[in-house]
């Protein structure tokens, strides 16, 4: 059985982004609210963050919290941004020990005061770790990130700071949440599902999509590691032809 310790880490991808979905599904499956797979999925995200590191992987986002989240029921937000504050606490000596930088996008202002400073704090003490970045995407959503970065390059266009003329793909990325970050290699969506959900979407343009059944509490390190092999065993081509590539 191939582990993380055997697979090809030069062949890894850099960046890989995970729409964690099934929590909801799997309490119900054992006869529980939805809170219980919330709590259940951040044991996964633990194991999964530990195994990405182990595996080589530069850089980790996670689809913790979208802007259309807001709408839940609010115990179930309450229990999240719970879940958040005392995760953040409990793996930061895990962070530091493991060389694990933080990092956060999205809407970080509508996050309550807590969880915004309990973010902020272990982003600032895990800023020089130079391992696997890890980004939680929270009060996340494509479009309003696409939304707010027209807004951002049109005033500056309007106070000749940009030209028109001068607008490129390297001046929309330095104007997203993402522009610390590399473009998606892999995306990875478990629980069956095959949508994208407002997730990343100028950035996986050319990623390589892979979906499991698997829901997320149940999500292993072998899972993982499928997921990887499968990505290793494609060709990826970025619009050129096989031939192009040889």
């Amino acid at each position: 059985m191939t582990t993380i310790d055997t697979i090809d880490k030069n062949k890894v991808p850099n960046h890989l982004a995970i729409i964690m979905d099934g929590n909801g599904r799997w309490a119900k499956k054992h006869g529980k609210i939805r809170v219980f797979g919330h709590e259940n999925g951040v044991k996964t995200v633990k194991k999964t963050v530990e195994s990405c590191a182990a595996a080589g992987i530069s850089y980790l986002t996670l689809y913790t919290f979208s802007t259309e989240n807001w709408n839940r029921p609010k115990f179930e937000i309450d229990t999240l941004m719970r879940l958040l504050v005392s995760s953040l606490k409990k793996e930061l000596a895990t962070f530091m020990e493991n060389n694990i930088a933080l990092n956060a996008i999205g809407d970080l202002d509508s996050l309550p005061q807590k969880a915004r400073k309990e973010l902020q704090e272990v982003i600032q003490k895990t800023s020089k770790n130079t391992g696997l970045t890890l980004t939680l995407a929270l009060s996340y959503g494509a479009r309003e990130e696409i939304k707010n970065a027209i807004q951002a390059i049109s005033t500056k266009v309007k106070n000749n700071i940009i030209s028109v003329e001068n607008i490129d793909e390297t001046i929309i990325n330095n104007h997203l949440y993402t522009h610390n970050l590399p473009d998606v290699d892999l995306l990875i969506r478990t629980s069956g599902e095959h949508r994208i959900s407002n997730f990343l979407l100028w950035q996986i343009a050319y990623a390589e999509l892979y979906f499991t059944d698997v829901l997320w509490p149940d999500f292993t390190e072998q899972h993982l590691v499928e997921a990887i092999l499968n990505y290793q065993n494609r060709e990826r081509r970025f619009g050129k032809t096989s031939e192009q590539l040889i």
